[in-house]
C-alpha cells in the first residue's frame, strides 16, 4: 500500500530522489516502531498502524532519542503526506497527523559568504569574459571554476546545475531556463560579462568533447560523463577549502544563500529573489531578511555617533 504511495510521489508528483528517500526512510522507521522486527506488512497492518496513538508515540520516541525538531518534522511531513494520500484513496477516514503538535524548530539563519570573498575568488580565476581563463586553464580547473560561478550567479540548486543542458542558456536574451522543483520552469537572468564567459566555456566544451551532442549536459566530468550531485559537492569543497573568506561550511547551498543575501543587500525586492531562486512561497525567501537586518544592525552600531560610546552623553 505505501509502496504505491512512494511510486505515486516519484512518478506522478515527480519528487526528487532525495525527498523520496526521506519519505521511504520515515515510513520504514514508523512501521519499525509499530511492528518491531516485522517484515512484509499487509495492507491491513499498514492501515491500522496509522492511528493517532501510534503516530504520537513514534514522534515521542524520536524526540527522546535526540533527533532534532527539524528531522522529526520531516518525518511528520512524510507520514502526513502518505496519510493524506490514503484518505484520498478512501483507505483512511482522516489524517491522524493533523492532530499532532509539531515540535518547534529553532530557526537558523542561513550561512553565506561575503560578497567581497566571492568576488576575490572569481577575480582570481580570471572569469571576466575576456578569454583569459579559457585560454590559460586546464579543462578540469576551468570547469570547476565555472561551476562555482554558475552556482553563485544564478542561485541554482545543486540538482538544477547537475541537470542543466547547454540549450538551457539563451545568449540573446541573457537567461538560463531552469527546470526546478515540482517540474516548475523559471528563467534566471545572467549579467552580460558572465554571458560572455559562458560562451567561451561552451566553445571549450565543444573543443574538449567534439562528439558530445549539441544539446548535451552543460557540465561534464573530465571524461565527458554527466555530473552527479556528489561531484558538485566535492568541487565546491575543493575549490573553496583554505581560501581566505570561506570559513565554515563549503557547499553549493551556501553559495545559493550567498547570492540571495547579496541581492537583498543591494536592494532587490523579495518577490524578484523568490522567482530567481524558484521558491514556491515568499515565506521561504523571507529568511534572508534576517541576515540583511543583522548586517544593517552591525553597520548602524559601527557608524552611529551615539552607538560608539554606548549611548552615553559624556565622553
Amino acid at each position: 500500500m505505501t509502496e504505491e504511495f512512494l511510486r505515486y510521489i516519484e512518478s506522478e508528483r515527480r519528487y526528487s530522489a532525495r525527498t523520496c528517500a526521506i519519505y521511504r526512510g520515515a515510513l520504514e522507521d514508523f512501521f519499525g516502531y509499530v511492528y518491531p522486527g516485522a517484515d512484509n506488512l499487509t495492507d491491513t497492518q499498514q492501515k491500522e498502524a496509522f492511528s493517532y496513538g501510534s503516530v504520537r508515540g513514534f514522534i515521542a520516541m524520536c524526540m527522546e532519542s535526540g533527533l532534532s525538531a527539524r528531522t522529526v518534522n520531516l518525518k511528520l511531513s512524510a507520514l502526513s503526506s502518505c496519510c493524506r494520500w490514503l484518505v484520498h484513496q478512501g483507505v483512511l477516514a482522516s489524517n491522524p497527523v493533523n492532530r499532532i503538535i509539531r515540535p518547534k524548530e529553532h530557526r537558523r539563519l542561513p550561512e553565506f559568504y561575503t560578497e567581497a570573498s566571492v568576488g576575490r575568488f572569481l577575480d582570481s580565476k580570471g572569469l571576466d569574459g575576456t578569454g583569459t581563463a579559457s585560454a590559460q586553464m586546464s579543462f578540469h580547473s576551468y570547469r570547476n571554476a565555472m561551476i562555482i560561478l554558475i552556482l553563485y550567479v544564478t542561485g541554482m540548486r545543486r540538482s538544477e546545475v547537475v541537470s542543466l543542458r547547454r540549450g538551457d542558456f539563451d545568449y540573446d536574451r541573457r537567461v538560463f531556463t531552469v527546470l526546478g522543483k515540482g517540474d516548475k520552469m523559471r528563467e534566471i537572468p545572467v549579467p552580460a560579462s558572465v554571458c560572455q564567459e559562458i560562451l567561451l566555456y561552451l566553445k571549450r566544451i565543444k573543443a574538449e568533447f567534439p562528439e558530445a551532442p549539441e544539446d548535451g549536459r552543460f557540465f561534464l566530468t573530465d571524461s565527458g560523463a554527466p555530473l552527479y550531485p556528489e561531484f558538485v559537492n566535492e568541487v565546491v569543497h575543493k575549490e573553496l577549502d583554505g581560501v581566505e573568506g570561506f570559513s565554515g561550511r563549503k557547499s553549493p547551498h551556501v553559495l545559493r544563500h550567498s547570492i540571495a543575501t547579496h541581492l537583498l543587500d543591494e536592494g532587490a525586492d523579495l518577490n524578484s529573489i523568490k522567482e530567481i531562486l524558484g521558491h514556491s512561497s515568499l515565506a521561504a525567501t523571507q529568511v534572508y531578511t534576517h541576515s540583511s537586518l543583522e548586517q544593517l544592525r552591525n553597520t548602524y552600531l559601527t557608524a552611529h555617533p551615539r552607538a560608539k560610546n554606548g549611548g552615553n552623553y559624556e565622553d
